[in-house]
């Protein structure tokens, strides 16, 4: 096949996803205070955006260099199950952050990590569930007529995929509507305790404010073109635009370690063990709250 500057950017793209996300996971792996639910919900999100970063790299391997149908519905499965995880993944932090404000006294028990390692069996059923569908037999390889704008899904396969998504941002907007009423809260609470002046209690609920919507604006304008073009397009439809509103869907697993992972103080400091040695590798952590991270 002629190659594709498109398909060489997607690959560039899995490329740089799939190291960062490497890095998480190691050090998530590889250090054993990182077993506290939040950092296990964060592991779960870069697995799956890492796993996304190679399904990315191996599509491209195989379109040009070993073309196959049943290699490509395998590859394409893949991509399903890593995305969909990764968007289920940030929906599992965004509940624990909720959790974690609302019920703050009752957040560090043993019901915590169950329901935790809860949300981690459904996020991952329900994902390698939606990327089985095309390969055992959900695809449009016998009827081209059906073929949605990511062939070989089906346009009925995509919709689903598209109204989840669209579900799963509804109750994300709704969460962090909630936590940004939670941050308020408190800051006003702190503010009258301490005595602190009016212009403290405005700066601390802005920054937090913010915060959250950085978070769910990176989250929206990477995923909503794609999710809204899989609901309008079909298989007569251009292919540019399929890879225009793809692309940026990609950049949010290369964001999410920046957002999730690195802003981490805990995993700041074992990055810096690693890189220079500044500092102690059995150094004590200190216990931050989900809402922190």
């Amino acid at each position: 096949l002629p190659l594709n500057p498109w398909d060489v950017i997607l690959c560039i793209s899995g490329t740089i996803i799939s190291c960062e996300n490497a890095i998480v996971v190691v050090v998530i792996f590889y250090t054993p205070a990182f077993r506290a639910p939040m950092f296990l919900l964060i592991g779960s999100l870069a697995t799956a955006d890492l796993l996304a970063g190679l399904g990315l790299i191996l599509h491209f391997a195989f379109v040009y260099f070993i073309p196959s149908e049943a290699v490509s519905l395998v590859t394409v499965g893949l991509l399903v199950t890593s995305f969909t995880a990764s968007v289920s993944s940030l929906l599992t932090i965004t509940i624990d952050r909720y959790l974690s404000l609302y019920n703050a006294l009752t957040y560090y028990s043993e019901r915590t990590v169950t329901r935790t390692y809860i949300m981690l069996i459904l996020t991952w059923g329900a994902s390698i569930c939606y990327g089985l569908l095309p390969v055992v037999g959900w695809n449009c390889l016998k009827e081209p007529s059906t073929c949605s704008i990511v062939k070989p899904l089906t346009k009925n396969h995509l919709i689903i995929l598209s109204v989840s998504f669209f579900m799963v941002f509804a109750v994300m907007l709704q969460l962090y509507v909630q936590i940004c009423k939670i941050i308020c809260r408190h800051a006003h609470q702190i503010a009258v305790q301490r005595h602190f002046l009016a212009s403290s209690h405005y700066v601390t609920t802005r920054k937090g404010i913010a915060t959250l919507a950085v978070i769910l604006g990176t989250f929206a304008s990477c995923w909503l073109p794609f999710a809204i073009y899989c609901l309008l397009g079909d298989s007569s439809s251009p292919a540019l635009y399929t890879y225009v509103t793809l692309l940026p869907a990609t950049y949010n697993s290369m964001i999410n370690p920046v957002i999730y992972a690195f802003r981490n103080q805990e995993i700041q400091k074992v990055l810096w063990t690693v890189c220079c040695g500044c500092f102690s590798s059995t150094m004590p952590f200190r216990s931050r709250s989900p809402s922190d991270v």
